[in-house]
């Protein structure tokens, strides 16, 4: 351990986490009212024991890799079969935006897979009543010099193992050292405990910033400068100003669709696979004036102008956080647009 099990045989997007990790665990608290039942093993319940072996893992994601039939006939059932959280979600918004193009503007469907080869596997040790999960950082390059995380998590229900987060690195060097333990397998950490600088809340606060203001509330002071955080800063920058003196645009923060999130011990602090939501409010300055829907909007809205526009995005991001009171490290995200609609006729934002 780290086992080297996928590269993908083409570059790597931007994608972008999250199920939870800090569940208690479960012990036996039946009363022992007869001399001669045997008392529970709790001690044994309670002892944090590999979420699944390096094969079964291995497994889980050779079967993801065989999800193209899925995304070419884009079937939704057969992928809910093998992603959940933020990764489906997205993974709908690309079919239902791919469906509302022409033919002509559909970029064809490449098949692709991991190589398990170039694929380093974290697997963390749970308690009893712990979601299982595990995270993967598979590499691709000539020099491997792609990296994205990978995050799989135990269905509850169907017991299937799905891709619910995957997150490309822009600085594959500033990937934090992962703690092992003697047999190879890691340790979850709780992203919500004040033992680390930023709790994942506090992430949340500071990546919705980041779009809102350009982290100039708390952006900027919970992350050191990555270009992670420089790229979010720079869609707040850009995206402002597009309209010039008959628009405006302003983000905002929008409650997590999914709460879910992973956090493996780092030999500074945690790596914290999130979700985050949030939202993009485009109106028009002036009555008479109308924003007409692009083409990969009108999955969505149609072909018919408004005077403003409310979309709404699902990301997954990724930090590396210190137990000490230092910043935090934003190394990268995904966003994808999976809602919009029309906001009225109030020019108003």
């Amino acid at each position: 351990m780290p086992v080297r099990p996928a590269r993908r045989t083409l570059p790597l997007i931007a994608a972008a986490l999250t199920v939870a990790l800090a569940a208690t665990a479960c012990t036996n608290d039946d009363s022992d009212t007869s001399a001669k039942k045997t008392a529970p093993n709790t001690t044994a319940a309670s002892t944090p024991t590999p979420a699944l072996s390096p094969a079964q893992a291995s497994d889980a994601i050779t079967h993801y890799s065989n999800n193209n039939l899925a995304h070419m006939n884009q079937d939704r059932a057969l992928l809910d079969t093998v992603e959940g959280g933020p990764r489906y979600a997205m993974s709908l918004a690309d079919i239902k935006q791919d469906e509302a193009l022409p033919k002509a503007d559909r970029e064809p469907y490449r098949p692709w897979s991991y190589d398990l080869s170039a694929t380093d596997l974290y697997i963390p040790r749970l308690k009893d009543g712990q979601q299982r999960w595990f995270a993967a950082v598979t590499k691709a390059g000539s020099q491997q010099q792609y990296a994205r995380v990978l995050v799989l998590a135990e269905n509850t229900k169907s017991k299937q193992w799905e891709m619910v987060a995957t997150v490309d690195i822009d600085d594959p060097k500033q990937l934090p050292q992962i703690v092992l333990d003697k047999d190879g397998y890691a340790t979850a950490v709780d992203a919500a405990s004040n033992s680390l600088a930023a709790p994942v809340g506090v992430l949340h606060s500071a990546v919705t910033d980041n779009f809102a203001t350009g982290g100039e509330m708390t952006g900027k002071k919970v992350f050191t400068s990555t270009e992670t955080s420089r790229r979010q800063i720079k869609v707040h920058d850009e995206t402002t100003g597009k309209f010039g003196p008959r628009g405006t645009t302003r983000f905002a923060s929008v409650a997590p669709q999914f709460t879910d999130t992973y956090a493996l011990k780092t030999t500074k602090g945690a790596l914290v696979i999130f979700s985050h939501t949030h939202s993009q409010h485009d109106a028009v300055t002036a009555p008479g004036l109308g924003i007409v829907p692009e083409k990969h909007d009108r999955a969505w809205l149609g072909t018919t102008p408004s005077p403003a526009f409310t979309y709404t995005f699902t990301c997954s991001d990724i930090a590396a956080v210190p137990s000490t009171p230092d910043p935090s490290s934003l190394l990268g995200y995904g966003c994808r647009r999976t809602d919009a609609e029309a906001a009225g006729p109030s020019t108003s934002v």
